[in-house]
This record gives structure tokens, C-alpha cells and sequence, in this order.
């Protein structure tokens, strides 16, 4: 048994589970979507401890598509897509209980902010006429979107149970003629569910979330990405009250076709999938409790997108739970 576990569990893991992290570059349109594979991982669904917290989530990716691959974006089509992204995600978020639901709520916003390196082989002439440019690359740093989230979290037992839903405010860096952007140019909506095994006893882990994300049409090119199915999962064990050790997945499909007058390859359905280890540390901050998570996916199966590998580095501070013997329920269901 892992004392420390119990109590985590009743009192909630809110440093554990803030890891909603935005999108990267571009939407659907260049073969990337407003939701970034990997956004949830373990204790997703796990209540977090009322109160305030804050998460900084460093991100690195590194993807590049095969050389002929073609993306439309912007009203033309970019061949060999390849880019890098160093981005810091960071923002608060309120826990609170919700008696009459018998659930605990959060609220979220997350800011963006970082470097974002594009490279493409050729970009071919649009439909506007535009002039055929053969490798070039570009290197942004700025501000990208703002990021709401509101969650819905019950437990009972071993069992926790989530539901969620996030947008995308199209404030941040982005212009249709660039390569790099921090920006989609366009708002979004996403909403799922997902579900946490946790036993405290024995110290093992299961979650997993499912969502759908709808895409507006994008105003300065016409153009409207398809509806994208996601899954992410995460497993791992507590070989010590304060160590966590795991595997974390991933898998997003395209469901509908994009549209628009430049959607010129048709419903440009895409996919990829990705899979990778991670490792957890819990430690004290004062009064509050610290969160270190380190995990990466290495990807594959992609399908109209480019593919790759990505690392996320989290550091969330959180309310502690209840000291043991103190501990109240944060609902009883009873």
C-alpha cells in the first residue's frame, strides 16, 4: 500500500491533471489540427483539491512529411512540409465543488507563447496565380491563441469520470501568406470524456479521454477543416508514494472532409498516432504540491500530416490535499 496515494486520491490531483496544452502551428488546413495529440495523459480524470493552481508546460516537436507530401494552406499548396516548435504553455486554473452535480469543476485559460520554425521543398502556384517559391523557410517568435477549459469531474472508488470542453480564441500570430504561425486563424470547439482507474493500494493507473473537435471556417482564406476524432491515453504506477513511472498514447482521425474553395485535394482527411514513456515526480512547494511530468511520443501512421516526435515538460503547483486523518470527501455520494 502506498499511504501517500490515499490520500492524493481523496483529495484530488490537480497538478497532476493540468495538461491541456494548445495547438501547434496551423490547423487541419496544413495538416495539423487545432488539437495537439497528447493534451491529456495520466490522472486525467481524477478530481483535483479546490482552490487555485498555476501549470507551465514546455513543448518540443520536430515533424517533417515526406518529400512529395502536399498540404494546402492559405490558398496554395505547400510540398515536403517540415517545421520545429519550442512553445511555453502556461495560465491558472479554479477548482471548485459542485454540490448539486455531486462533481468537482475547474476552470481553465492557457496563453501561448514561443518560436516556431517552418520549412517547405516548393509551394506551388494557387489559384490566385501566385508565383512558384522552392525551399524556403521562415522563423517565428510571438504570442499565440488563448486556450478556455472547463471540466466536470466525479470519483467514486477506484472509478473517476470526466467530461470537458475547450475552445480556441484566434487572437494569437498568424498570417495565411507565412509558413509559421502561432495562430489558426480561426476558433474552434472541443468536448469529450474520459475515465481514470487510480488505486491508491496498490499504486497503478489507467485513463484514458476521447473528444471530437469542431473547426470555424477559417475568415481570411474560406477555408473549413473537417470535424477530428481524438483519443489520448495514459498508463502508469507509483513505485514510490512520490514516483511515477508509465506509458502515454495517442490517436487522432480526421472524421469529415475539409471544405472551401481552397480545400483543391478534396476532404484531405488526416491521422497520426503516437506512443512514448513518461515519468512523474510529486514533491512540496511551501504549503502548496509540486508536480514535475516528463514525457514524449515518437509518432507514426500519418496520413496527410506531417510526422514526427514531441516532448512536454510540465511544472504545476496545486492546493495540497488533506493531511491523512483530516480528510473529508470533497462530495459524498452516499
Amino acid at each position: 500500500m502506498l499511504p501517500h496515494l490515499k490520500t492524493i486520491g481523496a483529495g484530488g490531483l490537480c497538478a497532476l491533471t493540468l495538461l491541456l496544452a494548445p495547438h501547434s502551428a496551423c490547423a487541419d488546413e496544413g495538416g495539423i489540427s487545432f488539437w495537439l495529440p497528447g493534451n491529456f495523459g495520466s490522472l486525467a480524470a481524477v478530481p483535483g483539491t479546490p482552490g487555485w493552481s498555476w501549470a507551465t508546460v514546455y513543448y518540443h516537436t520536430e515533424v517533417s512529411s515526406a518529400a512529395g507530401a502536399r498540404f494546402p494552406r492559405g490558398g496554395r499548396l505547400d510540398v515536403g512540409v517540415g517545421g520545429q516548435g519550442d512553445l511555453a504553455f502556461f495560465g491558472p486554473t479554479y477548482t471548485f465543488a459542485v454540490p448539486g452535480l455531486g462533481a468537482v469543476g475547474s476552470v481553465s485559460v492557457l496563453g501561448i507563447g514561443g518560436r516556431n520554425n517552418a520549412s517547405v521543398a516548393a509551394s506551388l502556384t494557387g489559384p490566385l496565380g501566385n508565383t512558384i517559391n522552392l525551399s524556403r523557410s521562415e522563423a517565428l517568435a510571438d504570442i499565440g491563441d488563448v486556450i478556455p477549459q472547463v471540466t466536470l469531474k466525479w470519483n467514486k472508488g477506484v472509478n473517476n469520470i470526466m467530461i470537458y470542453g475547450m475552445g480556441d480564441i484566434p487572437v494569437g500570430a498568424y498570417d495565411p501568406k507565412r509558413l509559421a504561425n502561432l495562430g489558426i486563424g480561426h476558433g474552434a470547439m472541443d468536448f469529450g470524456g474520459g475515465y481514470t482507474y487510480f488505486n491508491p493500494q496498490t499504486g497503478n493507473e489507467l485513463s484514458g479521454v476521447v473528444g471530437f473537435t469542431y473547426n470555424f471556417k477559417n475568415p481570411d482564406t474560406q477555408y473549413q477543416s473537417g470535424v477530428d476524432f481524438h483519443f489520448d491515453w495514459g498508463a502508469s504506477h507509483f513505485v514510490t508514494p512520490n514516483v511515477q513511472l508509465g506509458l502515454v498514447g495517442y490517436v487522432m482521425q480526421q472524421i469529415s472532409d475539409d471544405t472551401g474553395p481552397g480545400a483543391t485535394l478534396g476532404g484531405f482527411r488526416s491521422r497520426i498516432a503516437g506512443v512514448g514513456p513518461q515519468v512523474g515526480f510529486m514533491f512540496p512547494v511551501g504549503d502548496m504540491q509540486g508536480y514535475l511530468n516528463i514525457k514524449g511520443y515518437k509518432e507514426f501512421a500519418a496520413e496527410n500530416r506531417p510526422e514526427g516526435w514531441n516532448t512536454w515538460v510540465t511544472f504545476a503547483i496545486s492546493p495540497a490535499p488533506p493531511e491523512p486523518g483530516t480528510a473529508k470527501p470533497i462530495v459524498r455520494k452516499y
